[in-house]
């Protein structure tokens, strides 16, 4: 995706780094906000304190309905493309089923553990290196030939490198039980954001320097291609079966995270309240996993018609997701204004022009994934303001005087 919007390998490779470097940017107003306000919320808590409950409110839908499960469904195509590539058949068919067993064993409380996930997640980077070595060892490809993209296309270009980076804004949601959040929250995201993207950049120009600008852009699965180029359909297919494990690794933990986020939400908002129950047994949120679920199939059907499910899922998400990324930039300037006397662990470098700097790219990316994007982000950026009127409606019935004495009576 990134390929087929630039028109040199110097571009290509120039836009890797500075979303390494955006993404460092936000890591340091990210670090000042979870060491001054840790909590287990993280950025619902983050918005909800500088801007008041209706805005947590939109943030916690848009969570559910947008950002969360169409990041499941962007992944699930991942999972889908290379899978397909070892057992034919259509990438959405893939992608569904994989959500189905995942959720049905997040039914039954089935977690990897956290020994289990890192081994995942070390084994996913040690393939990442193998497959970028292997570049090395075909023979170089000539720079691509074909037309420059229109004025735009780096704009698109930067929404796909910057969800390919994403993830690092997790980190806040552990502030609040880390044992020591003012040391290790700026440690995981400064250093994580280097190493990731030192590695972004090595394995880039390794698939850059085999394939050739053009060979990215006809290459539905690069790291599969890159490795049967020395060792035939066979190490194909391995790395195929890795990226799956990966990919797998990922959806689950994203589904974890997804459901309890919604089952956050059914208990804090009373027309949701179906959403914060769980299952008899009580070891997993039940309604939260199958709505879920269901939300992210219908995206991956949406997908499956659209001309690219992963892209579909990208446009889907990216506008909702910048919206709510720069308003967390902005609250750090609310932040400083109306508390300024609050001991703030670990102060962003070079206040303001920082988190200027943040969220001037934020604002760039949304209006990107707006003007640059197809139907996807249209729907999401509707569906994000269909919480609104959600919001009011569930307010007045929750403050009406039945409801009032309802609440009374649970007590």
């Amino acid at each position: 995706m990134v390929a087929a919007n630039v028109s040199s390998d110097t571009a290509f490779l120039g836009l890797w780094l500075l979303g390494g470097l955006v993404t460092l940017i936000g890591a340091l107003c990210y670090a000042e906000l979870g060491t001054a306000y840790p909590h287990v919320g993280g950025e619902y808590h983050f918005l909800r304190k500088a801007y008041g409950p209706g805005l947590g409110f939109l943030f916690a839908w848009g969570r559910m309905a947008v950002m969360q499960s169409g990041s499941i469904a962007a992944v699930a195509f991942v999972y889908g493309d290379y899978a397909s590539f070892l057992i034919p058949a259509e990438p959405a068919v893939h992608a569904a089923l994989a959500i189905i067993i995942l959720s049905a064993l997040q039914l039954k409380g089935t977690e990897l553990s956290s020994r289990a996930q890192l081994a995942l997640t070390t084994a996913t980077v040690a393939a990442v290196l193998f497959v970028a070595l292997i570049g090395w060892a075909v023979v170089p490809q000539s720079a691509a030939t074909s037309p420059a993209p229109s004025g735009g296309a780096a704009g698109l270009a930067m929404v796909f490198i910057l969800l390919t980076y994403g993830g690092w804004t997790e980190t806040v949601y552990l502030s609040g039980e880390v044992r020591n959040p003012r040391r290790d929250i700026p440690r995981a995201l400064l250093f994580g954001t280097a190493a990731v993207t030192a590695l972004y950049l090595f394995a880039n120009y390794s698939y850059l320097r085999a394939l050739g600008l053009e060979g990215l852009r006809q290459s539905s699965a690069i790291a599969a291609d890159l490795v049967g180029l020395v060792f035939g359909e066979m190490g194909a297919a391995v790395v195929a079966g890795i990226v799956c494990v990966a990919s797998l690794s990922t959806l689950n933990a994203t589904i974890l995270t997804g459901a309890r986020s919604m089952y956050a939400l059914g208990r804090s908002f009373a027309p949701f309240a179906v959403l914060g129950k769980h299952s008899a047994d009580g070891r997993s949120p039940r309604n939260a996993i199958i709505v879920q679920a269901a939300i992210t199939i219908g995206l991956v059907v949406f997908g499956a018609f659209a001309r690219d499910g992963f892209q579909s899922m990208v446009e889907y998400t990216a506008p909702v997701f910048w919206t709510f990324l720069l308003l967390v930039g902005i609250s750090l300037f609310v932040f400083r204004w109306r508390d300024p006397a609050r001991a703030i662990p670990f102060r962003v470098p070079l206040y303001p022009v920082t988190p200027l700097l943040f969220c001037a790219t934020s604002l760039y990316l949304l209006y990107s994934s707006l003007v640059y994007t197809g139907l996807g982000a249209l729907i999401g950026v509707a569906i994000l303001l269909a919480g609104i009127p959600i919001f009011l409606l569930g307010r007045r019935a929750t403050s009406s005087p039945r409801a009032r004495r309802v609440g009374a009576q649970g007590q």
